[in-house]
C-alpha cells in the first residue's frame, strides 16, 4: 500500500518526543498568556510514556459541560482550526493576530482534532462556522466581526478589562 509522502513525514515528525511534548503546552506571548489544546495522532511506535493524553475523554465532563466551562472560565476564549501558534486556516490566523494586537490572553481549542467537540461549539453557540471566539463569556462571531470590531475601537473596549487585570496580575 503506498503511503503519500505527508503520512510518512507527519509519521517521522510524530516519533520526535520534543515536537510532541511542544504541542501541548502553555506559552506567553506578548505579556499575554495563550493557552490551548491539541494532540498529535497516536502512533504505534511510539513508548506509551510519550504519547498524549486526551484531558476531554478523561475529564467525566460532557462535552457541552467543557465548552461552558471553558467560555466562563476564559476571558478570551477561541475555538479554532489549529492552534494560536500555527492556525490551520486562514480566518482562525485573522482572528489570533487581531486578538494579539491587545495582549490578551487568549485560551483556545484545536476543533480539528476532535468532531465532536466541534459539533458541540456550534450547538453552544448556535453559530454554524469557525474560529468562534467568546470574551467575558458572550459569543462575538468569527474573524469578520472581530476585525469589524477592532477597526471601529470596539473590541480594544471590550478588552480593556481583562488587559487591565492582567497587567495588574504581572
Amino acid at each position: 500500500m503506498a503511503r503519500s509522502l505527508s503520512q510518512m513525514m507527519l509519521k517521522r515528525f510524530a516519533s520526535y518526543p520534543l515536537a510532541r511534548s511542544s504541542a501541548i503546552t502553555s506559552r506567553s506571548i506578548h505579556q499575554g498568556e495563550v493557552r490551548y489544546s491539541t494532540s498529535v495522532p497516536s502512533d504505534p511506535d511510539t513508548h506509551e510514556d510519550f504519547r498524549p493524553t486526551s484531558k476531554l475523554e478523561s475529564s467525566g465532563l460532557s462535552l457541552e459541560n467543557i465548552v461552558e466551562q471553558d467560555v466562563k472560565e476564559n476571558p478570551v476564549m477561541i475555538y479554532m482550526k489549529g492552534v494560536p501558534d500555527l492556525p490551520r486556516c486562514g480566518f482562525s490566523s485573522l482572528a489570533v493576530r487581531v486578538l494579539k494586537e491587545y495582549n490578551a490572553p487568549i485560551s483556545a481549542r484545536n476543533i480539528l482534532e476532535d468532531p465532536e467537540l466541534k459539533n458541540a461549539v456550534k450547538a453552544f453557540s448556535h453559530w454554524p462556522t469557525f474560529p468562534q471566539i467568546f470574551i467575558n463569556g458572550e459569543f462575538i462571531g468569527g474573524s469578520d466581526i472581530i476585525l469589524n470590531m477592532h477597526q471601529s475601537g470596539e473590541l480594544k473596549d471590550k478588552l480593556k478589562t481583562i488587559v487591565d487585570n492582567q497587567s495588574k496580575e504581572e
